[in-house]
């Protein structure tokens, strides 16, 4: 599995704590930046990693921000992005097998970095369930082919 990961200024200490954790997963990344705690605009660094992930380029996406809100919105504007917006494990996992999420967006402000790293551990190790929620999935792919065609 591949990963792109960014993080605007208030994320950037947390996406080093899990550039950490995904080293040690042996997970193969890519840090889209900021590299630096200086303010920053987040959908500079935020809107890369979703088009990377839209493109197939990185199998999952990981966002960060003060908030996580903000980022979310940025990344699901991409299209062929469904972002999760979590701040514990239970949310990122059903993210993914619910939504079939292929990016995940979190707070720095809102959760600390042993919550991070379980929302990371959980988001990256669940896979989409199918079955019923796929005509769902289905659903939201189409209102998105419907809305960029205007």
């Amino acid at each position: 599995m591949r990963v792109a990961i960014g993080s605007d200024h208030a994320g950037f200490q947390l996406k080093g704590d899990l550039c950490s954790l995904l080293d040690e997963l042996r997970i193969e990344y890519r840090d889209f930046g900021t590299f630096d705690a200086q303010p920053v605009d987040y959908p500079d660094f935020i809107a890369p990693v979703a088009r990377a992930v839209a493109k197939g380029e990185f199998e999952r996406g990981i966002v960060l921000g003060g908030s996580g809100t903000g980022e979310a919105i940025v990344a699901n504007k991409v299209r062929g992005i469904r972002c999760v917006e979590a701040a514990d494990p239970v949310t990122a996992r059903l993210g993914r097998e619910h939504n079939d999420a292929n990016v995940l967006s979190m707070g720095a402000r809102i959760i600390g970095t042993e919550v991070a790293r379980a929302c990371v551990r959980a988001f990256l190790a669940a896979e989409f369930a199918g079955g019923r929620h796929g005509p769902r999935v289905e659903k939201i792919s189409r209102i998105e082919a419907e809305e960029a065609r205007g």
